[in-house]
């Protein structure tokens, strides 16, 4: 009987999506009358950004937060127009591999600290690229979202709650994730792990990783 494949649960922002977090803080100081920037970073955010990212703030009320908290005398176009403007490209490459993964059996899930903003831009991008109608949920089994769940990584609940839902093992389970906060809290409850940091990119890490996993050292 051949090895079971290993359940794949992929971040998105800097695994499948690329992320640069310095163009929405060059963004939004360029909007900031005192010439200051917001407090978010891929490592840590103040409790402004908490609070969307797990739907306890509306997206009308992050904006009125953002500029209650950074004296921000802007439109709600321009306020998503800087909150976006990390947001880059998703490579076709890494959509095609994840149909090829689904094609040859593995169950495929995302799980993103993520806001109705973003979401609802990125999945415009994806519809005008690609042709999705559900945005990345066309390329997977399940996804997850911060902002629908109520909770968000590196939490251990949220990693709980993937796995009761997808009735998965963690130990049976590889996590592709390019925060190590986050990474360090799926080892904890017995993940296998894929640290996708910086140059390493999904298409080329993955395939390794995969062949490491159906034959451990």
């Amino acid at each position: 009987m051949p090895p079971r494949l290993p359940n794949l649960l992929f971040d998105f922002g800097g695994v499948i999506i690329n992320i640069d977090y310095q163009l929405t803080l060059q963004a939004m100081r360029a909007l900031s009358s005192a010439g200051t920037t917001i407090e978010f970073t891929q490592q840590q955010q103040s409790e402004l950004f908490d609070n969307l990212e797990t739907g306890r703030l509306t997206p009308d009320e992050f904006r009125d937060g953002l500029r209650r908290s950074y004296d921000l005398q802007t439109t709600d176009a321009q306020l998503d127009e800087a909150w976006n403007a990390m947001l880059l490209d998703v490579p076709a490459e890494r959509l095609t591999l994840l149909r090829e993964l689904r094609a040859q059996g593995y169950q495929t899930a995302l799980l993103s600290n993520t806001n109705a903003v973003h979401i609802g831009e990125i999945n415009e991008r994806l519809a005008r690229q690609y042709g999705h109608r559900q945005g990345i949920a066309d390329e997977l089994d399940r996804v997850f979202y911060s902002q629908q769940v109520g909770l968000r990584k590196p939490g251990e609940e949220i990693f709980r709650h993937v796995l009761r839902e997808m009735n998965w093992r963690a130990e049976e389970t590889l996590f592709i994730e390019d925060s190590l906060q986050h990474i360090e809290t799926a080892r904890r409850l017995g993940f296998r792990t894929l640290f996708l940091a910086p140059p390493l990119t999904l298409t080329e890490a993955l395939p390794a990783a995969l062949r490491a996993f159906a034959h451990p050292a």
